[in-house]
């Protein structure tokens, strides 16, 4: 079995840009920081799947046709609330919904669920354990400070099958192919 999930990557001289905010919160709280170079929109995650379905998967999603679109990293924010923190994420604006369906129609032909929830088009940087009272205010300033902060921005150009491999170290990531838009 392979872990596995579909995504857009940030690009690599993108890095830094996730690493300052990331050292914006990282004394604010107990929490698991994702290291920048694994950062990514996540598009479906599929679980454990059969490294046997793996070539059918790939060929479905060599089905899906969208344009390059342009990708803004805009603003910091945090799942569920900001009282209740539990991920720290990088808002992702850009084209991503017709991306998104076409992931979902593909794999849906191919067993998988869609999901329950709607999507939202963001990055995980860190996974929150605990911020202490003392922390919450400065923690939800920091948040609010950077709502509307434009980031960068960068090509979608392609999206990527991966597999991710759980070590006590955190995951470890590998591209299974690679799609072009």
């Amino acid at each position: 079995m392979v872990r596995t999930f579909v995504a857009v990557e940030f690009p690599v001289d993108f890095t830094h840009i996730v690493k300052e905010v990331q050292e914006n919160f990282r004394e604010l709280g107990k929490m698991k920081i994702v290291p920048a170079e694994l950062v990514h929109v996540t598009l479906k995650f599929l679980g454990e799947v059969d490294e046997g379905k793996i070539a059918d998967i790939e060929q479905s999603l060599e089905n899906i046709s969208c344009e390059p679109f342009q990708c803004l990293i805009k603003g910091a924010g945090v799942f569920p609330n900001v009282r209740k923190p539990r991920v720290l994420w990088l808002g992702t604006e850009g084209n991503f919904d017709p991306l998104h369906k076409q992931v979902e129609y593909y794999l849906e032909k191919e067993g998988f669920e869609p999901d329950s929830r709607e999507f939202t088009a963001h990055a995980t940087i860190a996974r929150i354990r605990h911020i202490s009272r003392s922390n919450m205010n400065q923690f939800a300033s920091t948040v609010k400070e950077m709502e509307d902060v434009e980031f960068g921005k960068f090509t979608v150009d392609n999206f990527r099958l991966k597999k991710s491999i759980l070590t006590p170290e955190g995951p470890v990531y590998e591209t299974l192919r690679q799609f072009n838009l």
